[in-house]
C-alpha cells in the first residue's frame, strides 16, 4: 500500500498502515470500539499484563534480529504486578521493538503489526476480532485485485506500444495537422504544447469550450489518447535534450501523435481495455 487505508468493522474506522512490505493496524482505532474517550488507558491496560508482554517479546524474538531480549526479561518478571505500568513509547524504546509503531500528529495513534493487532483486538472482543479478519481479509483481496489489473494494464500497453511502431497507416489523420500560427505560437509550458500536438488544443481552451463538464482535458481523453500522450512526454524529453526549440518540437510531435493515433485506432489490444 503506497498510503493509509481504513476498513469499517461494525461502524469502526480502523486505518491498515503500509511500513515497508508488512501491514500494520491501529490498536487506537481497535481501542475505540470498547471506549473512544480513553483509548491510551486501554491500550496500556493491555500490555500491562503478562501475556501480552509475552506476546510482545516472543514476536520480537522471532521477528526482529535487533531486539533486547534482556530488556524484555525484565519487564517479564515486573508485568502483572501492581506497580507495572507498559506504554507503546517505553516499549519501543526500552526493547527496540519493531512490532509496534507510535505515530504522533493528527492522523497518528499506536499501529500494530497484524499479527499482534488481532490478539488485541481478541483481548477487546473475541466477536469483534474476528470482524476484523474478515474485513482486514477483504482488503487484501481487493488490493490483490487490482495488482493484477495494473499488470495486465502494462502488458497490455506493452503490446500496444510494439504495435505502434510495427503497422501502417489505415485511417484518416487523427488528430488533425496544426496550422502555421499554431506551430509558431509560443505556449507557456511543455504540458500546453502536448496538448495542442495532440488535442488541437490547450488546456485553456479546451475549458472554455467545455465549462459544464466536470475535469480537465486529459480526464476526458480516451485510452488511445493517453497511451500517445504518454509516448509523446518521453519523446519530447529527447526533443529538449537535442536542443530543439518549441516550434519545431510541437511540429514532430503532432507528426507522432497523428501516426500513432492512427495505428491504434483498430487496434485489438486497446479495445480490451474499454
Amino acid at each position: 500500500m503506497a498510503k493509509n487505508q481504513k476498513i469499517d468493522v461494525s461502524g469502526t474506522v480502523i486505518t491498515v498502515l503500509r511500513n515497508d512490505t508488512e501491514d500494520y493496524i491501529s490498536l487506537t482505532d481497535i481501542a475505540r470500539y470498547k471506549d473512544a474517550e480513553h483509548t491510551d488507558t486501554i491500550i496500556q491496560n493491555w500490555m500491562r499484563n503478562r501475556n501480552t508482554i509475552e506476546l510482545l517479546g516472543f514476536w520480537e524474538s522471532i521477528y526482529n534480529s535487533n531486539f533486547k531480549p534482556l530488556e524484555f526479561e525484565g519487564f517479564r518478571k515486573q508485568a502483572g504486578l501492581n506497580s507495572f505500568v507498559m506504554t507503546p513509547k517505553r516499549w519501543i524504546e526500552t526493547t527496540n521493538a519493531i512490532g509496534i509503531i507510535s505515530k504522533s500528529g493528527r492522523y497518528g495513534g499506536t499501529f500494530a503489526h497484524k499479527d499482534i493487532a488481532f490478539e488485541f483486538a481478541s483481548w477487546i472482543s473475541i466477536e469483534f476480532k474476528l470482524y476484523v479478519i474478515k474485513e482486514f481479509q477483504r482488503l487484501k483481496a481487493d488490493e490483490n485485485d487490482r495488482l493484477k489489473l495494473d499488470w495486465n494494464l502494462q502488458r497490455t500497453l506493452a503490446k500496444v506500444n510494439y504495435h505502434i511502431h510495427t503497422d501502417a497507416i489505415k485511417e484518416n489523420l487523427i488528430p488533425a495537422a496544426l496550422s502555421k500560427s499554431q506551430t509558431s505560437f509560443v505556449y507557456a509550458n511543455e504540458a500546453d504544447l502536448l496538448n495542442v500536438a495532440l488535442f488541437g488544443v490547450t488546456a485553456k481552451q479546451w475549458r472554455e469550450a467545455n465549462p459544464k463538464v466536470d475535469g480537465n482535458i486529459r480526464d476526458m481523453a480516451t485510452i488511445e489518447q493517453l497511451v500517445v500522450l504518454s509516448n509523446l512526454e518521453s519523446i519530447n524529453a529527447v526533443l529538449i535534450h537535442q536542443g530543439l526549440n518549441q516550434s519545431e518540437r510541437l511540429i514532430q510531435l503532432n507528426k507522432i501523435a497523428i501516426t500513432q493515433m492512427k495505428s491504434l485506432i483498430n487496434n485489438k489490444n486497446i479495445k480490451k481495455l474499454k
